[in-house]
């Protein structure tokens, strides 16, 4: 991601753009460092339910007015919820950028909360969380969490619980925004084919006025893990199971080995080992895959299956004796090669996306201060050698060190 801009105002938002010149669509997007894991213990569920609020009235604007906004001119406006980011972003024709600047500023520092308008997401909200826990495939992984970061904010469900979301009132958003809001934690990203100085004006006019608010991240570190072996009864007719564990951190140097380690496991690709081994040769599943998720202070590996109950226990053997070659057994020269290669070629497809693009440039200057090239990913990959997969698949991937979480028909 090489030519991106970056100027940080006087109030400490950071504006990032990146120019496109052979694409007619503006994405721009605010990203901020809150998220769930900010949540005080009765407050589950709050970050993700501002989220929705946004859209519900601002000082100028009735809900109506926002949803219309940006659709009348064929565009879109949405929002998303992350342990560690909430993101409110935008899609347009280039010469509607001005518009979704202006709406996307609106709705991220003016939102008012109307009692009438929380009254009714909350409904929507209680249905969405119910159609989470009528999918089995998502409520295990969401439940993995907890299983994993017991007793932690990270273990929460982003959606919150029942009871919490029941509960909040206008003063909850108005106290947790206070409470977490930064402008030295937030981003303004865009990827357009306007130039920066068109962006850098646009944002004099809607941003210098929003004052400058400085809070350090006071997140507490996940410290504490113990592995764990869970199976639950439900009214399901297939067996699913998460097994995994922490990992990497943001931060550690040894992430990008691990991501790639991951990939190889359990990535997308259909020659996955997982993919290969399980249901390529048995014929156990219909969906394997893995998963490792970064936060600034700790990481996380899944590995997710769904199988008949009576195969529950083989496929679990299937998959830890995939876990044991990738400890005991280092990648030939080829093998090497080929996963660095199949690495390097799907996050040269993910860049092709300029909205994935947009908010990977939000989020890498958040976390990082700074967003790498794909040449400069490329070097580390191209540095990895079959020795240190070896050594993190023995740090990180030890049956010991793996907590499993099982649903079963009841």
């Amino acid at each position: 991601m090489p030519d991106y801009h970056i100027h940080t105002l006087q109030n400490g938002i950071r504006v990032v753009h990146k120019q496109v010149l052979h694409t007619k669509i503006a994405h721009s997007g605010f990203v901020m460092d809150i998220g769930s894991r900010d949540e005080l213990p009765q407050e589950q569920g709050l970050a993700h339910f501002w989220e929705h609020m946004a859209f519900k009235g601002t000082e100028k604007r009735k809900s109506f007015h926002i949803l219309n906004r940006l659709e009348t001119v064929g565009g879109e406006l949405n929002a998303y919820t992350t342990k560690e980011k909430i993101c409110f972003y935008s899609s347009v024709l280039d010469k509607h950028f001005e518009k979704s600047f202006e709406l996307l500023t609106d709705i991220t520092f003016h939102s008012i909360f109307p009692e009438k308008e929380i009254e009714k997401e909350r409904g929507v909200i209680l249905e969405e969380m119910a159609m989470y826990l009528d999918t089995p495939e998502e409520a295990i992984v969401d439940e993995f969490d907890a299983v994993v970061f017991d007793g932690h904010s990270l273990g929460n469900n982003i959606l919150g619980t029942r009871e919490s979301v029941s509960g909040f009132q206008k003063q909850d958003f108005l106290s947790f925004i206070e409470r977490n809001l930064s402008t030295e934690h937030l981003v303004f990203c865009s990827v357009s084919n306007l130039p920066f100085e068109k962006v850098l004006k646009l944002a004099e006019k809607y941003l210098n006025d929003i004052p400058h608010i400085k809070k350090s991240l006071k997140r507490a570190p996940f410290t504490s893990y113990l592995p764990k072996s869970i199976t639950i009864e439900k009214p399901i007719s297939q067996a699913h199971c998460v097994i995994g564990c922490p990992a990497y951190a943001l931060s550690d140097d040894r992430r990008i080995p691990f991501f790639m380690l991951n990939n190889l496991l359990g990535g997308p690709g259909m020659n996955s080992r997982l993919n290969l081994a399980v249901r390529e040769k048995h014929g156990l599943v219909y969906t394997i895959d893995s998963n490792y998720a970064t936060y600034i202070d700790t990481g996380l590996l899944s590995i997710y299956f769904g199988t008949e109950k009576k195969q529950l226990k083989r496929t679990t053997s299937l998959v830890l004796k995939e876990l044991k070659k990738l400890r005991e057994k280092p990648l030939g020269s080829l093998q090497l090669h080929t996963a660095k290669e199949q690495l390097m070629g799907q996050l040269a497809m993910a860049e092709e996306s300029n909205m994935g693009l947009m908010m990977m440039l939000g989020k890498s200057i958040l976390d990082q201060g700074k967003a790498e090239s794909l040449n400069e990913i490329f070097d580390k990959i191209r540095s990895i050698t079959a020795t240190d997969l070896i050594d993190i698949a023995n740090d990180v991937l030890r049956e010991e060190n793996l907590s499993v979480l099982n649903y079963v028909p009841s």
